[in-house]
C-alpha cells in the first residue's frame, strides 16, 4: 500500500453533512459505525470503490471558525508511525496515544503545534460485526 494522505472531516450534525458530500460530490456511504444518538462515529465516503474521506461527529462545537479537517496518513510499519508520532507531538497535544483500534492496528491521533490534526495509521481492516463504539482510548 503506498502512503496517501487522507482527509477526516469533523462535524456537528455528521449525518447530514455525509449527506450534502454524497449529493455534491458523488460520494458513497461506505463502511460506517453510528453512535447511540444515529450520529456518525466513523463514516468513510467513497467514489468508484476509492476512498474519498471521513466524516465523523465532532465531540465539541465546531463554529465557522474551527478547523474540522483531519489529515490520515498511513505507514507502513508501527516503527514509523511512532517515530512520525513522536515528533509531531512535540509542542502540539495528543488526542488519543499509540493504540490499537477496531479498525487499525496500530494509530494515533495527535494535533500538531501548528494546529493541524492527524490521524496515524497502520492499513486499516473492518472491525468486527458486533462493534459498538465507547471503548475506545481516545483523549480529549
Amino acid at each position: 500500500m503506498d502512503c496517501v494522505i487522507g482527509v477526516g472531516i469533523y462535524v456537528n450534525g455528521s449525518r447530514e453533512a455525509a449527506a450534502l458530500y454524497q449529493e455534491a460530490f458523488g460520494f458513497q456511504l461506505g463502511y460506517h459505525v453510528l453512535n447511540q444518538d444515529g450520529s456518525f462515529f466513523h463514516s468513510e465516503l467513497v467514489k468508484d470503490g476509492n476512498p474519498a474521506c471521513s466524516v465523523v461527529e465532532a465531540q465539541e462545537p465546531i463554529g465557522m471558525g474551527g478547523n474540522p479537517i483531519e489529515l490520515g496518513y498511513f505507514f507502513h510499519t508501527r516503527e514509523e508511525l511512532e517515530q512520525a508520532f513522536s515528533l509531531l507531538k512535540v509542542g502540539g497535544k495528543v488526542t488519543m496515544k499509540p493504540q490499537e483500534l477496531p479498525w487499525s492496528p496500530w494509530a494515533a491521533c495527535v494535533t500538531d503545534r501548528f494546529g493541524v490534526r492527524w490521524f496515524l495509521s497502520l492499513p486499516n481492516h473492518l472491525p468486527s460485526e458486533d462493534f459498538q463504539p465507547g471503548n475506545e482510548q481516545r483523549q480529549s
